[in-house]
């Protein structure tokens, strides 16, 4: 999935408004102008669509960890050398608190049946011999139980 859609799904199914989504940005340092998060919500195929950088979708992230859990304790982790979709659910998972059954309803809600031991590679380190790439289709499924948790509305209106 590329950073605009996941920017999308998840400001919708948060219910953030465009300002909310700066200010998780400023959290972490990140100055997000109005008109370059405008580009970053279009889709593709407009003609003001601009790529999200993962450094913007990142920075969303680590904001809406700390707004919801507040400031890490002990020392700051350093920043990931790799982003990708394991990393987003990572962070998905610790900003929204959400325990494995949760995870697995919402990956059903969505319309993905996964098992604990498929889920529990997700969350690996990459070398790991049970760690497991996620898909774009489990992050756009994860993404749609969530909408639907928190929204109560199908993907089809997200």
């Amino acid at each position: 999935m590329n950073n605009n859609d996941v920017l999308r799904r998840l400001r919708f199914a948060l219910r953030q408004n465009d300002a909310e989504v700066m200010r998780l940005c400023t959290l972490v340092n990140v100055a997000l102008g109005e008109a370059d998060l405008k580009t970053y919500l279009s889709k593709e195929g407009d003609f003001d669509f601009v790529p999200c950088p993962d450094f913007v979708l990142a920075a969303f992230l680590d904001g809406l960890v700390l707004h919801r859990r507040g400031p890490p304790s002990g020392p700051p982790r350093p920043v990931e050398a790799r982003f990708d979709n394991n990393m987003i659910l990572k962070k998905l998972r610790i900003a929204l608190e959400l325990k494995e059954p949760d995870m697995l309803a919402l990956l059903e809600l969505g319309g993905m049946k996964v098992s604990a031991s498929e889920l529990g590679g997700l969350f690996r380190s990459e070398g790991h011999k049970h760690y497991r790439p996620c898909g774009d289709q489990l992050l756009r499924n994860f993404l749609k139980g969530l909408t639907v948790k928190l929204r109560g509305v199908g993907a089809g209106e997200a």
